[in-house]
């Protein structure tokens, strides 16, 4: 009898550790997955992307090329980081959609981060649209040269482009940059035709991309000609531009302009 007391507890045991080792793992305690894409173990990827926010920065540090900066809007806060650019505790921001990363370690600036959000740049109100150039690859390629961080390497950000003109023809039946600043009530509303190189690109600001235009015609204040496209052109890129010429185009945040092109066609040459 005492035999059989002690077998019953034994296949008790037995079964009550084999419940207890098939019990299902809840996913919200899953241990997270390991980095990817090159990046050390040091930075895991986070699911989603967080969506374009504006806020007030309240700490921002330069490190390896790159700017992180703490915004706060009214319901959240975040961390964000892009290629280098000029910003200042207090200033209003656009932080633009961008990839999460959560448990990111900066080697060069020692410091831990929650989540990390990486984009291609961040805007400043009132300021110029392209603070920082893209490399082309948008957020992903940001968290590319952001893992180099963490793994102590230094990249620096690319921030200008020399942009040749001489070999730039006037489009035919089109207008020159200069043209379109002089004739700019003439030629409001209508569609106009330029061919221009890309000197600044700044993706997925409210939605759309940005470019500014420069053909080497004119002076300060009438040689830089701003549109807006679903389209997609790099830095350097010789572009034929179709689009209606706007005036007078405010878009909030000290974003004025008075000659603008929105929802251009853009043709890389």
């Amino acid at each position: 009898m005492k035999y059989t007391h002690l077998i019953l507890i034994a296949l008790l045991a037995t079964s009550l550790t084999a419940c207890k080792e098939s019990k299902p793992v809840d996913p919200a305690h899953a241990p997270a997955p390991q980095a990817t894409i090159g990046q050390t173990e040091q930075a895991q990827p986070a699911s989603g992307m967080t969506q374009q926010m504006t806020g007030t920065v309240v700490e921002t540090m330069n490190t390896a090329g790159y700017t992180y900066v703490k915004v706060k809007s009214a319901d959240k806060e975040i961390w964000a980081a892009a290629p280098q650019f000029k910003v200042a505790v207090g200033d209003s921001v656009i932080v633009p959609e961008g990839m999460a990363m959560t448990s990111y370690h900066s080697n060069t600036l020692n410091r831990d981060f929650d989540v990390l959000y990486f984009v291609s740049n961040i805007l400043v109100p009132g300021g110029d649209m392209a603070l920082s150039a893209d490399d082309g690859h948008g957020a992903m390629g940001a968290m590319g040269s952001m893992a180099n961080d963490a793994a102590g390497h230094q990249k620096p950000a690319t921030t200008t482009v020399d942009v040749d003109f001489s070999r730039l023809t006037k489009a035919e039946n089109g207008y020159t940059v200069a043209e379109i600043f002089a004739q700019q009530a003439q030629l409001a509303t209508q569609e106009v035709t330029i061919r221009a190189k890309v000197v600044k690109f700044s993706p997925n600001i409210m939605k759309t991309n940005w470019i500014h235009l420069q053909d080497g015609s004119g002076v300060a204040g009438t040689n830089d000609l701003t549109i807006t496209t679903s389209g997609q052109a790099a830095l350097g890129d010789t572009v034929l531009v179709k689009g209606i010429i706007d005036l007078n185009q405010d878009f909030g945040y000290g974003y004025k302009y008075d000659v603008i092109i929105q929802d251009a066609q853009v043709v890389v040459e």
